[in-house]
């Protein structure tokens, strides 16, 4: 067994500018995040780059969401993109379940940078509803959906 770095694989991507969070993160229909290229990682990747470089390496973020269609990959392409932005650490409910409270509560408690949660409240899910991501800060609130949209402007700026 090889026990030498794990190699990084950068791949292309294009910017979708219909990935404006609204209220609480973003949120679509379920096919949009699984037949369009890279939309998941688009998204997500907006969010490591809305946290500076510096305070990501070694961190450690919480993953959780409501247990809806789709929860499962999300949370294996989280893992991997954490991974390669330099999270340390991700503390995943069991079968990636935890509820929006149980994630701001276990933010706050062992100091994390913050949280994805994989939910659309309350709309319905399956391949036919919604899905959605919301990102909660260290202090276990949502972070500003400003700060999100504007990162996603550079990550679409970035690949133009």
């Amino acid at each position: 067994m090889d026990d030498g770095p794990i190699p990084l694989l950068t791949l292309p991507t294009a910017p979708y500018y219909d990935q404006r969070p609204g209220t609480s993160g973003l949120r679509k229909k379920t096919h949009y995040f699984e037949t369009k290229i890279s939309y998941l990682q688009n998204f997500i990747q907006s969010i490591f780059f809305s946290i500076d470089l510096r305070d990501r390496q070694g961190s450690t973020m919480v993953v959780g969401g409501d247990g809806r269609y789709f929860n499962r990959l999300a949370i294996e392409t989280i893992v991997q993109m954490a991974a390669a932005n330099g999270i340390g650490r991700l503390v995943i409910g069991q079968n990636g379940i935890l509820s929006t409270p149980a994630v701001s509560c276990i933010i706050r408690k062992i100091k994390a940078i913050g949280g994805i949660i994989l939910t659309a409240s309350h709309n319905p899910g399956g391949p036919n509803g919604d899905f959605g991501i919301k990102f909660n800060t260290s202090s276990g609130g949502e972070k500003t959906k400003k700060t999100i949209s504007s990162r996603s402007s550079q990550v679409a700026a970035k690949l133009e």
